[in-house]
């Protein structure tokens, strides 16, 4: 399938050695947690990216839920909205127009802090939103000297107060996405299960490799998120074989994906994800009975258990799902055949 032959040209990428990866920072700390399944840190935060480089594909609705999803498991979490359309910002209800200190103010005044930007959106969830204003940062920022980490720079005071940051990066490759990958610990990849949105996975894998090999070694792509999954499809089941394929393959080479998983359970196409942002609300605030809220709870556990090193186990089966925009049809498998 051409699926294959895309995935096989990032074998090709130039790409440097990187150090052999450790438990992140001090490993497993924290084994009881309020309501949650136990995590992971030490005295430092677990920093991810949330990343694509094509729109539309769930990036914005990842990093919230599964940030909310974190939160609720007991994680202390941090949101940053590093997209100039303050989609995440809206999405948890903030009016950046409102807010007196943004992710702007963080890269363009230096007497401005780290800690006069966080706002509280929901219990051990924070906020640093953005603005459209963040547009015009990669022009005003051309001539300063370090600007590639003008955000890990911004943060480090503030850094103690968080188990995980989760910042959601513009969908192009500027100042703004370099400052979150020098900052991250890791990836996550959101996703359909569309060839034409491994192209854009594949881009991606080569950014993370130049990365890699100029700001920071350490960082690695850990996680495909798929979004808006059919799974009953030929073409969905065939898109993620490949995925799964490839990432196996990569197994104890020195690429900065080596050790990515196709993360479980995939996010179910439903109406709800789509709804919320316009209320300005998560998930879990909107519509908590949800098949977003239940898929997202679910990934988030699988999230934290590949931390703790106990989720090599497959997520539990599901039956397959045929989704329109105002109900989600539980179907066997036999009928799931007959519709893709």
């Amino acid at each position: 399938m051409a699926v294959s032959v895309m995935l096989d040209t990032q074998r090709t990428v130039a790409r440097t050695r990187v150090p052999k990866f450790t438990q992140y920072r001090s490993g497993p700390v924290r084994k009881t947690l309020p309501e949650g399944r136990g995590a992971i840190l030490g005295p430092m935060p677990r920093v991810i990216a949330m990343m694509n480089q094509k729109g539309g594909v769930g990036k914005t609705t990842s990093a919230v839920n599964l940030a909310a999803a974190l939160a609720a498991s007991g994680q202390r979490v941090c949101l940053i909205d590093l997209d100039p359309q303050a989609h995440m910002t809206l999405h948890v209800g903030l009016d950046p127009e409102a807010i007196e200190c943004t992710v702007y103010d963080l890269f363009t005044d230096p007497t401005r802090s780290a800690a006069e930007a966080v706002v509280n959106v929901d219990e051990r969830l924070d906020a640093i939103v953005s603005e459209t204003d963040l547009a015009a940062a990669e022009s005003e920022l051309s001539q300063h000297s370090d600007r590639q980490r003008i955000l890990a720079e911004s943060f480090k005071s503030i850094e103690d107060r968080y188990d995980v940051v989760m910042i959601d990066c513009p969908p192009s490759l500027g100042v703004l996405t370099i400052n979150a990958l020098s900052m991250a610990d890791e990836v996550l990849v959101p996703m359909q299960a569309h060839f034409l949105a491994l192209q854009g996975v594949s881009k991606l894998l080569e950014t993370v490799g130049l990365v890699c090999q100029s700001v920071n070694p350490g960082l690695e792509v850990t996680g495909i998120i798929l979004c808006m999954h059919e799974r009953h499809t030929n073409l969905a089941r065939e898109v993620v074989e490949d995925l799964k394929t490839f990432f196996e393959e990569s197994r104890g080479t020195d690429a900065p994906w080596r050790n990515c998983r196709v993360l479980e359970p995939p996010i179910r196409r439903n109406i709800k994800l789509a709804e919320a942002p316009s209320f300005g609300q998560t998930i879990f605030q909107y519509e908590p009975a949800s098949h977003g809220a239940t898929d997202y709870t679910a990934l988030a556990s699988f999230v934290i258990d590949g931390w703790n090193g106990t989720s090599d186990a497959a997520a539990p089966n599901e039956p397959p799902v045929v989704e329109t925009e105002d109900q989600v049809v539980a179907t066997d498998a036999s009928s799931a055949r007959k519709t893709s």
